[in-house]
């Protein structure tokens, strides 16, 4: 079989193959992100503070409700990438095979029941009377198209457990301008507000996810399937199921303990809330590197897992942590030269822009501990360590619930403890993975036996 457009991780130098992964990666994962930043500046700007906290205030919702879907994509990547390692083409077809009857149900289910219950969610967030209408359009239009979501994902979870991180990239940048273009003319053509631009986002995103399935088919060997790979096999199916879930608990947790901080949030009002979704989106930008090494990371250590080579996964996690400590250091040297001409893309209002500079200058002294949190959390997603993901997801509930409360009590810290909690919730899950990491443990929960 040919093998263009894959990549094997199992041979070759660790930082050098990283790189190689995660830089195609971060492009697309920039501008991915860009899609959230031009929604947050054109609402912001030609739409008012109101409906940016209002778009702000419904992401943590989204997620939730996308986690299920990104929990089962992960654990079909984390099985294509381990069969992959273990040179099984068999499987690895078989795999996608039957993830497309998973992903397409779990997706339209997930779509149907969020739209369903949108309004009791954000009456229970405590969202203020003057952002509802707009937080409830947007989180309809948005979560009612997590299929789209499901999809995206799904195909961009295969391509990348076989090495393939450049396929994604070339249509994630059409469909950035595409969204753009389409948040300028649904906002101030139609003045259609808030709901235009979950709309430019969700057509962007669907010429993405059509674009890169299209591509990859005629590229890519392993997705011309046969009946034979298309042939409902239950027992892969459910090892899917049981790989993604915790992955998916994990998220929904981390979605969670975001809903409860952005509850405390909304709280504050809406100058907190608007000052607070400008340094979100910042900080979104700040994630995708690590993010993007994160997933590197995964597809690293699950070919390698595979193949049975269990220290290059120990050498490759090492290596990449080094490449987290120096990106660290440049965000933390950025936020605090340009903290507040960074938020002033977003938003106008000069109290707005003074408050969200010092948030960011908060957490990005603590940027090199989200980053681990990324390349361990990765590391043993990759192996089959999935079990790991219910511990990440714990330590961020109690850290965010946790620190939430407890800061907010101390005298004087008011609404800065937003910023804090997340960052301190960063170290303590930082400190959780590698206690795990260094344990071992991983290094017997190979899943393709």
């Amino acid at each position: 079989m040919s093998k263009n457009n894959v990549l094997d991780m199992t041979t070759g130098n660790e930082t050098s193959l990283l790189l190689k992964f995660a830089i195609p990666m971060l492009i697309g994962n920039i501008f991915q992100q860009l899609y959230n930043m031009a929604d947050a500046i054109i609402v912001g700007h030609y739409v008012g503070a109101k409906a940016l906290g209002a778009v702000g205030s419904v992401g943590s919702i989204n997620f939730i409700f996308f986690s299920l879907c990104l929990g089962l994509t992960a654990g079909i990547g984390i099985l294509v990438s381990q069969y992959f390692g273990a040179k099984n083409d068999t499987f690895v077809k078989k795999m996608i095979g039957n993830s497309i009857y998973l992903i397409g149900g779990v997706g339209l289910l997930v779509s149907i029941i969020s739209v369903i219950y949108a309004g009791p969610i954000l009456s229970l967030m405590d969202t203020p009377q003057d952002t509802f209408a707009d937080a409830l359009s947007y989180m309809r239009i948005t979560c009612g198209a997590t299929i789209i979501v499901a999809i995206y994902n799904g195909i961009s979870s295969i391509l990348r457990a076989l090495g393939d991180s450049k396929t994604p990239l070339i249509f994630l940048t059409v469909a950035c301008f595409i969204n753009i273009v389409l948040d300028f003319v649904f906002i101030l053509v139609f003045d259609m507000g808030v709901a235009g631009t979950a709309w430019a986002t969700i057509i962007s995103q669907a010429v993405s996810a059509i674009g890169s399935i299209v591509y990859a088919w005629k590229r890519n060997p392993y997705l011309k399937l046969s009946k034979e790979d298309m042939a409902i096999d239950y027992s892969l199916m459910v090892k899917s199921v049981r790989t993604g879930m915790p992955v998916a608990a994990q998220n929904a947790m981390i979605a969670f303990s975001c809903i409860a901080l952005q509850r405390v949030v909304n709280g504050y009002g809406s100058t907190i809330m608007a000052a607070y979704t400008a340094t979100g989106r910042v900080e979104q930008l700040i994630h995708q590197p690590f993010n993007s090494l994160g997933m590197a990371m995964s597809t690293f250590a699950g070919q390698n897992m595979g193949a049975n080579k269990l220290e290059r996964v120990t050498k490759g996690c090492k290596k990449a942590e080094k490449l987290v400590f120096v990106f660290s250091i440049i965000m933390l040297v950025v936020m605090f030269l340009f903290d507040k001409a960074i938020v002033s893309i977003f938003i106008a209002e000069p109290e707005i822009i003074e408050i969200g500079g010092n948030g960011l200058k908060i957490t990005s002294v603590l940027y090199f501990a989200l980053g681990s949190i990324y390349v361990i959390r990765g590391a043993l997603n990759g192996v089959g360590d999935v079990s790991y993901a219910m511990i990440n997801g714990i330590c961020e509930v109690i850290g965010r619930v946790f620190f939430a409360f407890v800061l907010g009590l101390i005298p004087g810290v008011g609404f800065w403890s937003v910023w804090l909690t997340n960052g301190f919730t960063w170290v303590v899950t930082a400190i959780a993975g590698t206690i795990r990491f260094v344990r071992g443990r991983w290094k017997t929960k190979v899943l393709i036996n």
